[in-house]
């Protein structure tokens, strides 16, 4: 197959327009390397870039995307742990100074685990099963569904997870010592893809609340 036509049309018409614009910027990014100040661990999913959420110029954001937007716990086991070596460049050598968990609605990831879908492999790895398998803390502070309907427990869950990672962000003892220290932030944020809000955690109540557009 060839290289899909879409990506060729679209780096054209970023060449003949924000290229052009921003072409001293992505020089100078070139020249003295990059030094974003937010790291954002997002999902993988396509409706949810977060990039044009937060509309970031390049070099502001340092991302890493998975599926469902996990942070598994500290576990220097000497296999490979993508987000983990990602959290050990943002904060050891970029020195980030916020680190933000940027959940979303309709999440399929989460969808999966709350359907007990991810019990049933799409391959013979499983590596989404055993991935998801991070949510389980998550869902026990939950609680089972009861009398909720799916919707509004897989928002539960999508944000319960959100609160998770967060917490798997203190297991690694570099950061939460920078953590403690007040050098480093870090923030839980929750995207409603079909109305585009977004809704920030507040950590002393435990609730996401809406920013409210000006």
């Amino acid at each position: 197959m060839n290289f899909p036509q879409r990506l060729i049309d679209g780096y054209n018409a970023f060449a003949d327009g924000r290229l052009q614009k921003e072409q001293d910027r992505y020089r100078d990014l070139a020249a003295r390397g990059q030094s974003p100040e937010i790291m954002v661990i997002g999902c993988c999913d396509s409706r949810v870039s977060p990039e044009v959420i937060f509309d970031a110029s390049p070099g502001e954001l340092f991302v890493v995307r998975n599926v469902a937007n996990l942070i598994p716990p500290y576990s220097p086991d000497g296999t490979y742990h993508g987000v983990s070596a990602a959290l050990e460049f943002g904060v050891g050598a970029l020195r980030v100074k916020h680190i933000v968990v940027l959940g979303h609605a309709r999440c399929g990831g989460v969808h999966a685990f709350a359907e007990n879908d991810h019990r049933q492999p799409l391959s013979a790895g499983d590596f989404i099963g055993k991935w998801m398998s991070l949510i389980e803390p998550a869902a026990k502070k939950v609680g089972p569904r009861g009398d909720a309907s799916p919707d509004d427990y897989q928002k539960r869950l999508e944000q319960a997870s959100i609160v998770n990672s967060l917490d798997s962000l203190m297991t690694f003892p570099r950061l939460a010592k920078l953590i403690e220290k007040g050098k480093v932030a870090t923030h839980g944020a929750y995207f409603g893809v079909a109305t585009g809000d977004l809704s920030v955690l507040d950590k002393a109540t435990g609730e996401f609340k809406p920013i409210e557009p000006k």
